[in-house]
């Protein structure tokens, strides 16, 4: 229920099976206030997130978030599938950032199996670099769609514009531009196609322009910093109270990236900086998001030295043909399927080769009973798996720690005592992506 004054006096808005309340809040109350939906259509909600808000006149007295628009099941329905099918499953979650999805869940899967360390170090540079192209992706939708919410409309096409050009070397090197499936259990689908190391190698030429491009926009631009200095303060007791990761507590001044603090894939063997802000408002989340994607770039360029140097004959995915899928492939002369070469060796070495590749991809491998957590460090924060098995070709439970739904506990904390206008920053600033959420 909801009451609302009009000039025509005092609305009461019900939706049915709650005149007693009705009745009490009539008789008793004398405090006037303004109840809204903010959402689940709203444009600058991230996404089918419903925000309800208790105004008085401008400023927010309560902020509560509503989620479960987006429900798809994910977890649940990765109980019917395979090990390996479940990577198309988990890459849809975090629609943004797909690769982190798969990367922490194939880290569980392979902690189950026993082979972290078996994994080819030419399949963690490729990891790496890939997880570093999709950190700069996400970053420009935040800022792209942050501008666009405070109204301004060219750093939504520069952001945008800039992120096909990492979304066209993902439709390269995999296929696909979104939800991937490309990181598997043992390594990745395939090795980088011929031509990709140039095509990353001018992307990184194009690139840091780019970012100081965006940065002239709006690092100084007045109208910007009114809306986002001192906006949302959340400071670092408050992150840590309610469980804040990502570019929100870094811009209140803690360094926690799981990438130097808990190193995985190889990461404490690369060079870069964890990038901090200590004003805990909109402006720092924003300054921290980009510094993050220059040090991505810094990233990307020292896994492609290493792609073209001691690892560039390398294997892709673990040798142990009872665990890890084909990972030579080929397209055949039409441009479609496999080559006839490839075919002819599948199946013309051994009867019980094609045996066993006909299991491994219909029945899938088992993995050990136990279970284990897998973090990365996603452009939202910490993404973590707890990976469950009970000892067969399909995981017993499956469930992530998600960044977004964690951090938007903080939007109560963040929007409440200020102007409604500022919940727009807010929510921005957390840049909480739903299907993440609703998984």
């Amino acid at each position: 229920m909801t009451s609302t004054t009009e000039t025509e006096g005092r609305i009461y808005d019900v939706a049915g099976q709650d005149w007693d309340e009705l009745v009490e809040t009539v008789t008793e109350s004398s405090e006037e206030r303004l109840v809204i939906n903010m959402g689940p259509q709203h444009p600058s909600t991230h996404g089918v997130l419903r925000l309800v808000l208790t105004l008085d006149g401008e400023s927010v007295t309560e902020a509560r978030t509503v989620i479960g628009y987006l429900h798809t099941g994910i977890e649940k329905n990765m109980e019917f599938r395979t090990w390996t099918q479940g990577v198309t499953f988990v890459t849809r979650m975090d629609y943004l950032s797909p690769i982190f999805n798969e990367t922490a869940y194939c880290m569980g899967v392979e902690k189950l199996l026993g082979i972290t360390d078996r994994i080819p170090e030419r399949a963690q540079a490729i990891r790496v670099m890939m997880m570093e192209l999709n950190r700069i992706s996400s970053h420009l939708v935040a800022i792209a769609t942050f501008g666009l919410e405070l109204g301004a409309t060219t750093p939504m096409l520069f952001g945008f514009r800039e992120r096909e050009m990492v979304l066209d070397l993902f439709e390269y090197i995999t296929g696909l531009r979104m939800n991937m499936a490309y990181v598997r259990p043992g390594g990745v689908s395939v090795d980088l196609p011929a031509g990709a190391v140039d095509k990353i190698g001018e992307f990184l030429k194009v690139m840091p322009s780019r970012i100081k491009e965006m940065r002239k926009l709006l690092d100084a631009n007045p109208v910007y910093t009114r809306r986002t200095k001192d906006v949302a303060y959340l400071d670092l007791t408050g992150c840590m109270a309610l469980g804040i990761t990502g570019p929100m507590l870094r811009a209140a001044g803690l360094p926690w990236d799981l990438r130097k603090s808990q190193p995985y894939s190889g990461y404490e063997t690369y060079e870069f900086d964890v990038p901090t802000e200590n004003s805990c408002d909109v402006y720092g989340r924003y300054l921290v998001r980009v510094a993050e994607m220059e040090e991505s770039l810094k990233l990307i360029e020292q896994a492609l030295d290493r792609l073209q140097g001691p690892l560039k004959n390398g294997p892709v995915m673990i040798e142990d043909k009872k665990i890890g899928w084909p990972a030579q492939l080929a397209l055949g002369p039409d441009g479609f399927g496999n080559s006839p070469d490839h075919i002819a060796h599948i199946m013309g070495s051994s009867m019980e080769a094609l045996i066993h590749h006909f299991k491994l991809v219909t029945e899938g491998f088992r993995v050990p009973a136990g279970q284990v957590y897998a973090a990365v460090e996603s452009p939202r924060g910490e993404l973590g798996a707890h990976v469950v098995s009970d000892g067969g070709t399909r995981p017993y439970r499956v469930h992530f720690r998600d960044p977004s739904f964690t951090n938007l506990q903080a939007v109560p904390a963040t929007c409440e005592g200020g102007m409604i206008a500022d919940v727009i920053s807010a929510v921005a600033s957390i840049d909480p992506v739903m299907g993440g959420v609703d998984r």
